[in-house]
């Protein structure tokens, strides 16, 4: 039996931490107290630079991110309410970009006590010469809408402070027309206007569109719409069916394919579906350098088959067509009373499964002559200014 008194006993017990032993068989070594504070010290400047680096990583994701770090509405107690800040410029990728816009749509239940608005959305080649059009067909009704502007990437605008279209513009790409790349834009306009809550409708224009009504009576046309006015439809001859890619299949098949304007209106339940899409996205950038006009294509063709009971097979805008590869341009001759009442008297349509005289609230192409006759009778004509 031991002697217990050999014992060292507990005033002149010291704590003992073992240094990893070495790879060869030598005597295990007991650390001294001042190397084990040592090591503590390294152990903590460690951790302290991992912190440090974590915080720097954050701040630069931030920066990086600054303009989509949503406030809160000070007018409203819920905390789940955000708004975007009013400059839209931000160094997001579109990944990035259409995550943040499926992750803020995810609030929209949140929305209760937002007034809803229109996102008008300019997809252009460069500055848009009928603003001042615009500018009078938004005038007193703040609140009510949003513009996001999707130019050429080296165009800068310069309105002034006082314009709606102020900073209106969103980081933008090269955009060849009648390539997906027109798509691509497309989905980027409805991405940075979906971090917009209260945006419950979405138009898509371009530079040389005008409103065939003022705005009061669209805003109510489109709020009160059952429907998105995406067109849509089956044609048998070569610009349509001709155009399907049986490398499409089986994701999409020939019975499926569609064609339609490219200028579409669309709720923000239509919207969150386009700018989620990704496999049928994915067979159609798999053949971006082969097919032909896909951005007459792919929005009706995913809608019909993903969202068919949601979209009203028409579109909004209205253009004259004579056989060629572009819609007539209208110029300052062309434009007059008789011309602008005409254009919805010439067809019927439904709306909310009714019969209807207003197929179109929007009509293209007018070229930058026509703004001058455009603004004379909007009055009377249009109904505002």
């Amino acid at each position: 039996m031991k002697n217990s008194s050999s014992r060292p006993t507990q005033s002149s017990m010291e704590i003992q931490i073992h240094c990893p032993a070495p790879a060869t068989k030598l005597p295990r070594k007991v650390c001294a107290p001042e190397e084990v504070t040592l090591l503590l010290r390294i152990l903590a400047l460690l951790l302290l630079l991992l912190v440090v680096m974590s915080i720097a990583t954050t701040s630069m994701d931030d920066e990086r991110l600054r303009s989509w770090r949503f406030r809160p509405r000070e007018d409203d107690d819920d905390s789940m309410a955000y708004q975007p800040p009013a400059d839209l410029m931000h160094n997001m990728s579109d990944g990035e970009l259409f995550q943040r816009a499926m992750d803020v749509s995810q609030l929209s239940r949140h929305r209760l006590g937002m007034v809803p608005k229109i996102a008008f959305m300019f997809l252009t080649k460069g500055a848009l010469p009928l603003s001042p059009l615009w500018e009078k067909y938004f005038a007193g009704h703040s609140g009510l809408y949003s513009i996001y502007i999707h130019p050429r990437p080296s165009y800068h605008a310069d309105n002034a402070s006082s314009s709606v279209f102020y900073r209106r513009q969103i980081p933008s790409k090269v955009v060849n027309w009648g390539s997906l790349s027109l798509v691509d834009a497309e989905r980027r306009l409805l991405a940075n206007a979906l971090l917009d809550l209260s945006n419950e409708r979405f138009v898509l224009l371009s530079e040389s569109c005008i409103p065939l009504f003022n705005f009061s009576f669209t805003y109510q046309h489109l709020m009160s719409s059952r429907y998105s006015f995406v067109d849509a439809f089956d044609e048998p001859g070569p610009a349509a069916r001709g155009r399907y890619q049986p490398k499409l299949a089986p994701e999409i098949n020939v019975t499926e394919w569609r064609k339609g304007a490219q200028w579409f209106e669309a709720s923000r339940q239509v919207a969150v579906i386009v700018v989620n899409e990704t496999h049928y996205y994915a067979k159609f950038d798999e053949l971006r350098d082969v097919m032909y006009l896909q951005d007459e294509h792919y929005i009706p063709t995913i809608l019909t088959i993903k969202a068919p009971h949601l979209i009203a097979n028409r579109t909004l805008t209205w253009a004259y067509w004579t056989g060629g590869p572009h819609p007539e341009t209208f110029g300052k001759d062309d434009v007059s009373d008789g011309f602008l009442r005409k254009i919805n008297q010439e067809k019927n349509c439904s709306y909310n499964d009714q019969p209807s005289t207003v197929c179109y609230l929007f009509a293209r192409k007018f070229a930058p002559s026509a703004l001058e006759p455009l603004l004379k009778l909007a009055p009377t004509s249009l109904g505002f200014g």
